[in-house]
This record gives structure tokens, C-alpha cells and sequence, in this order.
């Protein structure tokens, strides 16, 4: 059954583990101009389109017109948001007490919606949720826990936790391979490519106090490594416009760059007396918008 969200109580942040904790974030909505290359923001018609004391994170498209989100209540239990930008309507997918549901998105053969689920003995593993709201499935029992991951190919390039942390791909269920063991948190597929993108932690340079991570690839399917030049300084979060084209944020500014240059060039600033610093985002080619994640102030 479909409930109603009710802004009395969802919302939701990163995962739950200590490296990546957050303060209360809402989702904001800005209209987009121009493709690729020539992809801009438009400030002056950014508005929250979430606004409580709680979390709202991890925004993703699933369709033309659907976005999906975590979201935690005043007790800090985390469900999945299906938000309709045709219906200004929000819907619960999911609404559990003894688990939550983080970093939802959309799986390659458009039939779930996948989730990292926090189960009731604290084990984080990805879950399948139908479109039909059929009851959740598990995907993978035997790698836990997870914190953030990607599709490609129907298989999960998945952040799991340990020491060291390490970025892996699950080929089969006895054919894990392994990426990388020192990621930040944003694991991306590169549009139109069998590329997994990662920032790297190992490789980075200083810039004004602030960390800039290595952006780096790895090819699913020729296994072959490239790296595509650091990030914008202080951040984690990353996002592909198209395959060419990357969005990264600093406080309130979101800026963009080609993969094959080296400078971020400004796109816009989102300006709020009572939110800051940008970090999840989703953009919509359909909608020529972007929704981002921002903290309270």
C-alpha cells in the first residue's frame, strides 16, 4: 500500500557509521539551463522543496519525473521518499521501524529500487525494493557491511567497510572483484561507459587547508585505470552531467568541469539565509533541473 509522506516526520542523511556523520539537511530545487558544456544554473528560482528539523538526502532520479530520497524521523529511522515532480506529491516506498533505508536509486533493469538497509543486528547490505511494492528483497547476503555504490551491468560496484575500507564489484557470488581500498564516499558510474569513478583518499593535494581528491576510474570491462584530475577542494560529492562533463560543490557554490581538463569553472550559487553547504546532488536532463542537499544552518 502507497502512504503519503507526511512532513511530520521522514528524513535522512549519509549512513550511519561514524566517518561520514551529518547534521539535519533539506533537498533544494534549481532550474538548469543549457547541456553539457554549457550547463548552468539558474539561482533566482532555487526554493527548498523539503524544510524540517530532520534529514532529507541522497536525492536520485528514477524516471522523467520521479526522484527518490532518504528520509528520517524525529527518531532518527530512515525511509525511502518517492517524490513526483508532475503531482508535487511525496510517497513512502518504504516504512520500517527496525531498519533503515539509505542511498536509494534506480537499478539498471528499472524494476527496484535499491537501498542500503541498516537490518535490525546493525548489518548494512543493499536491498531490492519492486516498483510494484512487493515485499523488499535481499541482493547480496554475503557482503556487508556497505556504505555507498553504483550499478553497472546489473551487478553493484559497492563501498564496503573494514580494514581497510575497500571499492568492489560483484562480478558473481564467488567472484568479488576489487577496485581500490582507500575511497571517499561518492561511487559513480560514468554515463555511456563501463567506467566506475571514484575520489580517491590516497591521492590528493592541498589546496587553502582543504583536501582535493584524485578523481580516478576503473573499466568494468577492459580493466583498464585512468585519472581524471582532482576534485574541487574540501569535497566529496561528485556527479556526471553527461559522460564528459562532472558537478562538484564548495559551501554554496556548484561548479563544472570537463573530465580531460583541470579547473572548475563556476555555474552559479545557490544564496539562502537559513541553508549551506552543498553536498548530494541529482540532476534531471528532463526536467532541466538540479536538486541538491544542504545543510541547516
Amino acid at each position: 500500500m502507497k502512504i503519503l509522506y507526511s512532513f511530520s516526520f521522514f528524513l535522512a542523511s549519509v549512513l550511519s557509521f561514524p566517518a561520514f556523520a551529518q547534521t539535519a539537511t533539506d533537498l533544494w530545487v534549481v532550474e538548469t539551463s543549457g547541456k553539457s558544456g554549457k550547463f548552468k544554473i539558474l539561482p533566482e528560482t532555487a526554493y527548498a522543496l523539503t524544510n524540517r528539523p530532520e534529514y532529507d538526502n541522497q536525492p536520485s532520479f528514477i524516471n522523467e519525473y520521479q526522484m527518490v530520497f532518504s528520509a528520517a524521523d524525529e527518531n532518527d529511522n530512515f525511509d525511502i521518499i518517492v517524490y513526483n515532480f508532475n503531482s508535487k506529491k511525496f510517497t513512502n516506498m518504504s516504512r520500517t521501524s527496525d531498519r533503515n533505508e539509505n542511498s536509494p536509486m534506480i537499478t539498471d533493469c528499472g524494476m527496484y529500487i535499491s537501498a542500503v538497509v541498516s537490518e535490525p543486528d546493525k548489518k548494512q547490505r543493499v536491498w531490492l525494493y519492486p516498483l510494484t511494492f512487493e515485499p523488499a528483497e535481499l541482493l547480496y547476503d554475503d557482503i556487508e557491511p556497505v556504505g555507498y555504490y553504483d550499478w553497472y551491468d546489473n551487478k553493484a560496484a559497492m563501498f564496503v567497510l573494514g580494514e581497510p575500507n575497500h571499492l568492489v564489484y560483484a562480478r558473481g557470488r564467488n567472484d568479488i572483484l576489487t577496485i581500490d581500498s582507500a575511497v571517499a564516499r561518492a561511487i559513480i558510474k560514468r554515463p555511456k561507459t563501463s567506467e566506475i569513478t571514484y575520489l580517491s583518499t590516497d591521492e590528493f593535494r592541498d589546496v587553502g587547508g582543504q583536501k582535493a581528491f584524485m578523481l580516478k576510474s576503473f573499466d568494468i570491462e577492459s580493466a583498464e585505470r585512468s585519472e581524471y584530475y582532482f576534485g574541487v577542494p574540501g569535497s566529496q560529492d561528485f556527479i556526471w552531467l553527461d559522460k564528459n562533463y562532472l558537478l562538484m560543490a564548495s559551501g554554496n557554490n556548484i561548479y563544472k568541469r570537463k573530465y580531460t581538463e583541470t579547473n572548475w569553472e563556476l555555474v552559479g550559487t545557490i544564496n539562502s539565509d537559513t541553508h549551506q553547504n552543498i553536498t548530494r546532488m541529482a540532476y534531471s536532463e528532463d526536467l532541466e533541473i538540479l536538486v541538491v542537499a544542504m545543510d541547516r544552518k
